[in-house]
């Protein structure tokens, strides 16, 4: 009779943390601010020009103002939630030596606002938008580049997400950045990534916003509903015995990046279905790149979101008016509705990631000739964690198609599946229904299955 009532109230259990969503997160979308991000997006755009080597000394234009105003505003938000912010410059020297677009040697400066962890401080998922623009040359730094929408809009939204995040407590720590040097050579995204490698930082994701305001395409295409994540397959950093067990054993779309970029797709279209995320197979636009990937280089995962249609009329570009088109990035440019859009996936996807326990670890899997597939993990020493959940899809689906809440357990047996059909994964659970990134698994079961 105990084991039929216990039987039942797992099954119960299980349909409920299937089931259920965190009221907090319709209340984080909620208080995200147009009008706040708008009012980012004009201060940001009216610094005339933030390209990297710009001025440094004024107070009303140059990169060195900007930088100044968004460590106010980070300030000013710490000040509001009881200094939960630690807000501090991280900084690193380029010379002319380190590429063909630095015109002078300068400090590349990132303003960096934590939000630590109440229980995991060094966990940390990082949202960033880029400080600096640019004009048609790169290397004018002295001309009008307002980057209304490349990229004040991604900075705007960085910092209206702590705003709101700021007055939430989490146990995992949430890092807000403004990085410089982008358009140079990804220089500031490459010092904060070896920052955390220096000072042991744990990275559970990392959110690159680059471009969330513009909804007209140069192509005659209008849409405010639809964005794009950008991630790479597998991690660029793998050892070549990784490479080499993939050809048999499957997972060249599998990666740590590709499964944050699903992890965001599930949790924006669970409390935000109004929205389009479309999950893009590549590092990032083609032939191009942005501030996740020096994450990526790394082997931590990052992802880019931005906006689906591109108008490359308003990137990059001299301001200026040619056979009846206007050309430069300018306010009139940016859609402030659907930047608060995308601002809330990244808002809603932060939370849900710092309110998660801890992913496990050293997933295996077997069942090779065999009717059944076998998965074991270690568990997480996570006191939030209340148990697994198995995830499998056939191997040509691009999102997770099942799944199985299967408890506290550190191992399991999906009898009547067969390994060679579909891919698995493997998420930890937390009480309030929140759940960690997907963990494909790295390797094979090479000794007797534990039974449950």
């Amino acid at each position: 009779m105990k084991k039929i009532i216990f039987s039942l109230l797992f099954l119960v259990s299980s349909f409920l943390i299937q089931a259920q969503t965190d009221p907090r997160i319709y209340d984080i979308i909620d208080r995200i601010s147009e009008e706040r991000i708008k009012n980012d997006i004009i201060k940001l755009a009216n610094f005339g020009t933030r390209n990297t080597f710009s001025d440094t000394v004024s107070n009303k234009r140059g990169i060195g103002a900007a930088r100044r105003w968004i460590k106010n505003e980070f300030d000013a938000i710490s000040k509001k939630c009881n200094t939960c912010l630690d807000v501090f410059y991280q900084k690193d020297f380029v010379t002319t030596n380190d590429g063909e677009r630095v015109p002078k040697d300068t400090w590349i400066v990132n303003v960096v606002a934590v939000q630590k962890g109440t229980k995991y401080p060094n966990r940390y998922i990082i949202m960033s938008g880029d400080i600096d623009s640019r004009n048609s040359d790169t290397m004018d730094y002295l001309g009008d580049a307002p980057g209304a929408n490349d990229n004040a809009s991604g900075m705007a939204g960085t910092i209206e997400a702590a705003r709101v995040l700021s007055q939430y407590q989490f146990e995992n720590s949430i890092v807000y950045v403004g990085l410089s040097g982008e358009e140079q050579g990804l220089f500031g995204g490459k010092g904060l990534a070896e920052y955390a490698v220096k000072n042991n930082w744990e990275i559970i994701g990392v959110f690159n916003n680059d471009m969330i305001g513009n909804i007209e395409g140069v192509n005659g295409v209008i849409d405010n509903r639809s964005f794009r994540i950008f991630s790479e397959p597998t991690p660029a950093n793998e050892s070549d015995r990784t490479r080499n067990l993939r050809r048999f054993y499957g997972g060249e779309v599998d990666g740590n990046s590709r499964q944050l970029a699903r992890y965001i797709e599930k949790t924006t279209k669970t409390y935000m279905p109004e929205m389009n995320p479309m999950l893009i197979y590549r590092l990032d636009r083609f032939g191009r790149g942005g501030h996740h990937r020096p994450f990526n280089d790394l082997g931590f995962a990052g992802i880019r979101i931005m906006e689906t249609n591109e108008n490359y009329n308003r990137q990059h570009q001299n301001l200026r008016t040619e056979n009846g088109i206007q050309y430069g990035d300018v306010i009139e440019g940016v859609n402030f509705e659907y930047a608060k859009k995308l601002t809330a996936v990244n808002a809603i996807n932060l939370a849900s990631l710092a309110w998660a326990p801890q992913a496990p670890s050293n997933v295996l899997i077997g069942g090779i000739v065999e009717p059944n597939v076998k998965l074991r993990w270690k568990k997480s020493d996570d006191a939030n964690c209340i148990g697994y959940k198995i995830y499998w899809r056939s191997t040509t689906a691009p999102q997770w198609e099942f799944s199985r809440f299967v408890g506290d357990v550190d191992n399991f047996e999906l009898k009547g599946i067969v390994i060679d059909n579909y891919f698995f994964g493997v998420a930890a659970v937390g009480k309030d229904g929140h759940e960690s990134v997907v963990v494909f698994p790295q390797d094979i079961i090479r000794e007797t299955f534990k039974k449950r």
